[in-house]
C-alpha cells in the first residue's frame, strides 16, 4: 500500500484520505475494477473529466458559506494542483479541473486543514445541502435556516445509511416563502415556517429535473424543526431499500415516489421509526458559529462614474434585516473566476465585512454584512477585481453548466452560447440589466445541471442531423418555467429545437415579442396566456436544417467543426457485480459495523450489518445469474430462491432475519446480535458459493 500521511487532526478524516490513496494504488495495480473504483472516488469528490487522464474535483461547501481562510485555501490548492481557475456550481459548490488522480489525496488533505471537504460531493450519496444565499440576513425570513442546513450536512456526512444508494439525493432549505432554495425540484426541500411560536418547515418530497422533471409533493405543510433529521433518516432508509438500482435513469427518488405514491411512501417512512435512534433532534441555533461583522473605517474614495455606480447599487445591493448593513452581489460570468481575485476578495471581506462569502444557486457570490457607509469603498475595490458588473441575479445573469468544456455528458456548448446571449442582452436589451423577473438558464445536456427546465427561458444542448447525415450542434428551446413561491412552480415546455448558431436569434424573437405584447405581465404570465403553440409558430422556421451554412457546424466558443462526443456519465457511479468483490465488501461492512459498535454508534453499526447481509445475498443471486435490483427485491428473491427451496438453511426466513432492523430499537444488545447475524450469514453463503464452485 502507498505510504501516505497527513497532518489532519481528525482521525476519521485522516483515515478517509489514506483509504483513498490506498484504493488509488490498488486500482493502478489492477486489484480494483474500474467501475468499483469509480463509485469509490466519486463519493470522495473525484469526478472523471471529458479530457482523458485528468479529474474534476468538486469541493463540498454546505449552503454556499465560505470563510475567508477557506477561500484562500481553495485558491492555494487550485494553484498547486490545477490551473488557478475556480468554478461555482448551481449547488453552491466549487469545482476545479485538470487534476492528476494520484494527487487527489494530498489535495484533499490540504483542503481539510481549513475544514473543507470533498467527501460525498459526487456519487450515490447525499449531495451538498443548499440554501437561500440570503439566509440569516433576509428581511422576510421567519428565522435563519443556516444552522438547520449545517446540522443536516453534519448528521448525514459519512452516515452509513446513505453511502451506497441507487442514486444521488439532493436537499435544500428556503429561508422564506419566496422559495429561493427551489424546494420543488429537490428530493427533500424545506421552507422555513413558524406555527404557534414553533419553528419548523414545510416539507417537499420527490422533486427533480433531468429529462423528466417532476414537481415535488407536499409531504407536510408544517413539521417542527426537531423532527427534520429523523424524517430525513427515514426517507433515506426507504429510498435506499426500495429505490431502483438496475436502471440508472430511473433510480432517483422522484421515480420511486411516482411508482408507489405519497401515502404509501409515508407509511414506509413511518415503519422505519423504530429503527431510528433519535426520535427528535433539537438543533441548537445558539451554538451555530455565525460570522461576526468587523467594525472598521475604510478609506474615503471618489466615484468616477456616478451613473455606473447608481446602476450597480440598484441591481447588486441587498438591504439586510440587520440595521446599517447591506449585502453585495457579485455577478460571476458563468461561475468562473481565478485564484488571484479569490485571494483579494478573501482579504477584502475579512478586513471590511464579516470574513465570509456565500455562493449562490445562480453561480454568483454574495458578500454579507457590509456597512452601508462602506458601499462606495467596496464598489471601487470590486471594480479593480472586475467584480462590479451590474445585473446580479437579473435577466442578464445567465446560468450555465460547463457543458462540452469539461463534462463527459455535454452534447453542445453551454458556456459559449451563454456568453453570446449575455452579449446580446447587454447590447440590444439594456433594460434587462435590472430585470429580475426573467430567468435564463442553459444546460449542455438533458441532465439539467444548468437547471434549464425550471427557467423562464431555457436552452438544452443537443445535436441535429441533416438529410445528408451531417451533424451540427443544436439547442432545445424551453419556455414557461417559473418559481411561484412556497413550493409551487411550473416547469418549462419544450418548444422547438434549433441549430445552436440560431440561439441568439431565437432569444431576440422571444424578447421582441414579449416587449411588444407583454403589457406589464411577467414573462411567466405572458407565456401562460399565449401558450406553447404560439411560441412554436414564432420560432419554428429557425428549426429548418435544409439551409444550414458552414458556420452552423461550428459550436459557440470554438473554431473547430462540431463532433458529437458523449462519454460515460458519472453523476452516479455503478457498483461492480463481481462476486469476490461483493464478499470482500461484506467483510469490510462487518468491520465497519464493529468499529461503530466500539464507538457506541449502535444505529450505524446496525446499518452496516444490514448492508453486509444484503450485499452477501446479492453476491449469491448474481453467482446464479439472477438479476438484482432494489434491496427489498434482493431480500425477497433470496428468500424465494434459496430459503424457501431449502438450498440454504438459516433456521429462519431471510426477510425475518434482515428486517429485524425495522422492529428493534438501535440498542447495544440488538446491535451486537445483529452484527453476529451478519457474520454468520456471510459465512453460510460463502460456504454455499465455495461448494457450488467446487462441484461445477
Amino acid at each position: 500500500m502507498q505510504s501516505f500521511r497527513t497532518e489532519i487532526e481528525n482521525p476519521i478524516v485522516e483515515q478517509d484520505i489514506i483509504d483513498l490513496a490506498n484504493k488509488i494504488e490498488l486500482f493502478h495495480n489492477g486489484k480494483i475494477d474500474e467501475e468499483k473504483f469509480r463509485s469509490l472516488r466519486l463519493a470522495r469528490g473525484v469526478y472523471g473529466q471529458r479530457q482523458e487522464g485528468v479529474q474534476m474535483i468538486r469541493i463540498k461547501l454546505p449552503y454556499g458559506k465560505v470563510l475567508s481562510k477557506q477561500l484562500r485555501r481553495i485558491a492555494e490548492v487550485s494553484d498547486e494542483y490545477s490551473r488557478s481557475r475556480l468554478h461555482i456550481t448551481t449547488r453552491q459548490d466549487i469545482q476545479i479541473h485538470y487534476v492528476d488522480l494520484n494527487r487527489t489525496p494530498e489535495l484533499w488533505a490540504e483542503l481539510e486543514r481549513d475544514d473543507v471537504t470533498l467527501r460525498e460531493a459526487c456519487g450515490n450519496v447525499v449531495r451538498n445541502v443548499t440554501a437561500s444565499e440570503t439566509a440569516g440576513i433576509d428581511k422576510d425570513e421567519p428565522f435563519d435556516v443556516s444552522p438547520y442546513a449545517d446540522a443536516i450536512f453534519k448528521f448525514f456526512l459519512r452516515n452509513p445509511i446513505c453511502q451506497e444508494m441507487g442514486r444521488k439525493f439532493k436537499v435544500s432549505f428556503s429561508g422564506t416563502d419566496e422559495d429561493t432554495g427551489l424546494s420543488y425540484m429537490h428530493d427533500l426541500g424545506f421552507i422555513a415556517k413558524i406555527e404557534n411560536g414553533v419553528k419548523g418547515f414545510k416539507v417537499m418530497l420527490g422533486g427533480g429535473l433531468g429529462s423528466q422533471p417532476r414537481h415535488a409533493d407536499e409531504m407536510y405543510s408544517f413539521l417542527a424543526s426537531d423532527k427534520i433529521i429523523p424524517l430525513m433518516e427515514g426517507v433515506l432508509r426507504v429510498f435506499d431499500r426500495y429505490g431502483e438500482r438496475k436502471s440508472r435513469a430511473k433510480a432517483r427518488m422522484k421515480f420511486l415516489l411516482k411508482d408507489i405514491g405519497l401515502e404509501a411512501f409515508k407509511a414506509l417512512v413511518e415503519e422505519e421509526q423504530d429503527a431510528i435512534e433519535f426520535k427528535t433532534v433539537t438543533i441548537d441555533e445558539a451554538n451555530y458559529t455565525a460570522s461576526t461583522p468587523v467594525s472598521i473605517e475604510a478609506p474615503k474614495v471618489e466615484i468616477k462614474d456616478q451613473e455606473a455606480f447608481n446602476l450597480w447599487k440598484a441591481t447588486n445591493v441587498i438591504p439586510q434585516k440587520q440595521d446599517g448593513y447591506v449585502a453585495i452581489g457579485i455577478k460571476v460570468l458563468l461561475g468562473d473566476f481565478y485564484t488571484d481575485k479569490a485571494r483579494l476578495l478573501a482579504d477584502l471581506v475579512e478586513q471590511y465585512a464579516a470574513g465570509e462569502v456565500r455562493l449562490s444557486l445562480r453561480q454568483n457570490i454574495l458578500i454579507p454584512f457590509v456597512k452601508e457607509e462602506l458601499l462606495t469603498f467596496f464598489y471601487t475595490e470590486l471594480e479593480k477585481l472586475g467584480f462590479a458588473e451590474a445585473g446580479y441575479n437579473k435577466a442578464v445573469d445567465i446560468t450555465a453548466c460547463p457543458g462540452t468544456d469539461t463534462c463527459n455528458l455535454g452534447i453542445s456548448s453551454s458556456t459559449g452560447i451563454a456568453e453570446e446571449l449575455e452579449r446580446v442582452i447587454k447590447a440590444e436589451y439594456p433594460q434587462y440589466l435590472s430585470n429580475e423577473d426573467l430567468v435564463i438558464k442553459i444546460s449542455g445536456c438533458m441532465n439539467a445541471c444548468g437547471q434549464h427546465n425550471m427557467a423562464n427561458i431555457g436552452f438544452q444542448g443537443m445535436s441535429i442531423r441533416t438529410k445528408d447525415k451531417l451533424v451540427a450542434p443544436a439547442l432545445q428551446v424551453l419556455l414557461g418555467g417559473a418559481n411561484l413561491g412556497d413550493g409551487k412552480a411550473y416547469f418549462a415546455d419544450k418548444v422547438v429545437k434549433v441549430p445552436s448558431r440560431r440561439g441568439p436569434e431565437a432569444l431576440r424573437r422571444i424578447l421582441n415579442d414579449f416587449e411588444a405584447n407583454g403589457k406589464g405581465q411577467s414573462f411567466g404570465e405572458y407565456y401562460i396566456e399565449k401558450g406553447e403553440k404560439y411560441f412554436y409558430s414564432l420560432l419554428t422556421d429557425l428549426s429548418n436544417v435544409d439551409n444550414l451554412t458552414q458556420d452552423d457546424f461550428i459550436d459557440w466558443g470554438t473554431d473547430e467543426e462540431y463532433v458529437k462526443a458523449i462519454g460515460v456519465g458519472e453523476c452516479a457511479g455503478v457498483v461492480i457485480d463481481l462476486i469476490a468483490t461483493l464478499f470482500l465488501e461484506s467483510d469490510e461492512k462487518i468491520e465497519e459495523a464493529k468499529q461503530s459498535f466500539d464507538n457506541k454508534v449502535y444505529s450505524g453499526a446496525i446499518y452496516e450489518a444490514y448492508r453486509s447481509m444484503v450485499n452477501s445475498a446479492k453476491a449469491i443471486l448474481i453467482s446464479e445469474d439472477i438479476k438484482t435490483n432494489t434491496q427489498a427485491g434482493i431480500i425477497s428473491q433470496f428468500n424465494e430462491l434459496f430459503i424457501d427451496t431449502k438450498k440454504i438453511d438459516l433456521g429462519v426466513s431471510f426477510s425475518d432475519l434482515v428486517y429485524q432492523i425495522k422492529v428493534h430499537a438501535p440498542t447495544q444488545e440488538f446491535a451486537l446480535r445483529y452484527i453476529e447475524n451478519a457474520e454468520q450469514f456471510l459465512e453460510k453463503v460463502r460456504g454455499f458459493r465455495q461448494k457450488a464452485v467446487a462441484t461445477s
